[in-house]
Order: structure tokens, then sequence, then C-alpha cells
């Protein structure tokens, strides 16, 4: 599985408790933060974001990818467009929650968000 993380940095305890979710090794981090300037549109942000993460289109739309989004809601949602524009459907999201009763505060890995199930899902309720 490739990890492309646009968020925080993540450590070596969130990695081994996403393994543990997957069932399956994470081959791969790719970091690629996302630093926007507010000042321009995010439109083309987002694509210079998504083509600094350095995967081909077979890679893109072959291999096993779960993305640890970035935190501005805007961002998020553009960038999943241009993901499933350039995978063919929605990646698998990581969630991470506040551990609770720690300082200073750190970040557990909560669960892997199937969105293209939840699309799939949300079809029935139309």
């Amino acid at each position: 599985m490739i990890l492309i993380n646009f968020g925080h940095p993540l450590t070596p305890e969130n990695l081994r408790e996403l393994e543990a979710l997957l069932g399956a090794p994470v081959t791969r981090v790719i970091e690629c933060p996302a630093q926007f300037d507010p000042a321009e549109p995010f439109g083309p942000q987002v694509v210079a974001l998504v083509d600094a993460v350095g995967l081909t289109p077979r890679q893109w739309q072959g291999e096993p990818i779960l993305i640890n989004p970035p935190t501005l809601n805007a961002i998020v949602a553009l960038l999943l467009a241009e993901l499933h524009g350039r995978m063919g459907y929605f990646p698998p999201v990581l969630r991470l929650r506040p551990k609770a009763n720690c300082l200073p505060p750190r970040f557990e890995v909560a669960e892997i968000l199937d969105l293209a199930a939840q699309r799939d899902a949300a079809r029935g309720r139309r």
C-alpha cells in the first residue's frame, strides 16, 4: 500500500497502527504537505500538489493508494476531485483522532474511510 501524506507528519506508531488496521504493510510513504497560498486560486495549486506526488498515470490507476488528507476542508474537496479524475475512483482516506489524556497532543489512527463504498451506498438512497 502506498500512503500519500498530504497532512501532518505521521509517527512510526501511526504507521504500525495503520498496518494493523490494513492487515498489510505500507510499502511506501510519499510526503507531500499541502501548503497553499490563500491569495491564489486553489484549483491550480491542487493540480501542482498532486503532480508533485510523482506517480505515473499507470501507478495512479493500478497501485493500492491510501490518502492522509490535509486539514483544510476546501483543499480536501478539490484534492478528492483531482484524485478521482486521475485514479478513476475515490481513494480510501485515513482518519486520525486525538489521543485521550495525552500531553503534548498526539494523534492515533481512528479508521480508514472507504469513500467509494460510501458513494455506492448513497446511490441506493436517491
